[in-house]
């Protein structure tokens, strides 16, 4: 016979739980990876190193976008130069799906595709652009950006830090600064609130010690972390003087992250690699350690279910 506290587990098991299960399974909604690497792309200009040699390994610039899998509309997060093929697979739909761009600052490889919005290209009509005060501003008195303004192919909705947006009845974005080189704007991460689950997408920033927040705290707010894995170790970077990249090494954030939890390391997808992060062969041994430590390596072409 089933005991009063049994049957009540029993009920929940029931009832509730599959329930739940059902609704995230069935969400309508995901995060589509459109691209990996940093500003500079792969194959990289300039360089004569074996992962430029090869063709097969080319990569796009970092960039994701919300898709609403029901209706089609969509939301971007960063315009890359690659913005033409990662955008490819929307055909004709583009003008009346794309439903808006998130833009993180002012990095060649985060807003330069706006350019294929003017009439050179898509001339698109109205485009909904979300920006910082001074991300905005930046367009709105800079050519080429400001026709895209004038002739109203973009428009430009002012953002503020920490305070949430909602574009859709079922999803918020919330814009949180971060420190990063700021040469023409404010850099941002994003928090990405969908039905079931939470994204955060922060593809550039300064060393984790420089953040006001705790990025440990963040990862546990959330169910996907998308971030900052532009060099693997310093060893990658001895041709550069590091303090003009300030980005937190894999091997640092690995170092960091040892503190938590084997289910909040599984939350973390490494991702904006430059083109001689180790991180891209997946036969490297630097590949094999992060995937053993329990962390994931963003693909392009992966969706995250929200």
């Amino acid at each position: 016979m089933i005991d009063l506290k049994n049957r009540i587990y029993l009920i929940l098991f029931i009832f509730f739980i599959p329930l739940t299960a059902f609704n995230q399974v069935n969400s309508t909604y995901s995060l589509k990876i459109l691209g990996v690497v940093q500003d500079g792309g792969l194959p990289h200009l300039g360089s004569n190193k074996l992962c430029c040699e090869n063709i097969e390994q080319k990569r796009h610039v970092t960039s994701i976008m919300l898709i609403n899998n029901e209706n089609n509309e969509s939301y971007l997060f960063d315009a890359s130069p690659d913005i033409n093929e990662q955008l490819n697979f929307m055909g004709d739909r583009i003008k009346k799906d794309l439903k808006g761009v998130f833009l993180t600052h002012a990095h060649i490889g985060h807003y330069t595709g706006l350019m294929y919005f003017g009439r050179e290209a898509l001339n698109s009509k109205s485009i909904n652009v979300y920006a910082m005060p001074r991300m905005k501003k930046f367009l709105e008195q800079n050519g080429p950006w400001s026709q895209l303004v004038s002739l109203q192919n973009i428009l430009i909705t002012e953002l503020n830090n920490n305070l949430k947006l909602s574009v859709d009845p079922n999803i918020i974005i919330q814009p949180i600064e971060v420190p990063h080189r700021a040469e023409f704007s404010e850099t941002v991460g994003y928090k990405i609130y969908g039905p079931n689950k939470t994204a955060l997408f922060i593809p550039d920033i300064d060393k984790w010690y420089l953040w006001e927040k705790s990025i440990i705290d963040e990862i546990k707010q959330v169910d996907y972390a998308l971030i900052d894995a532009t060099f693997y170790d310093s060893e990658e970077v001895n041709y550069r003087d590091v303090s003009e990249i300030p980005h937190p090494f894999v091997v640092e954030s690995m170092e960091l992250f040892d503190l938590i939890e084997d289910e909040e390391k599984n939350k973390i997808f490494f991702i904006h690699l430059n083109h001689t992060n180790p991180l891209l062969d997946k036969n490297s041994d630097q590949y094999k350690f992060v995937k053993v430590k329990g962390y994931n390596v963003a693909e392009e072409g992966m969706e995250l279910k929200l």
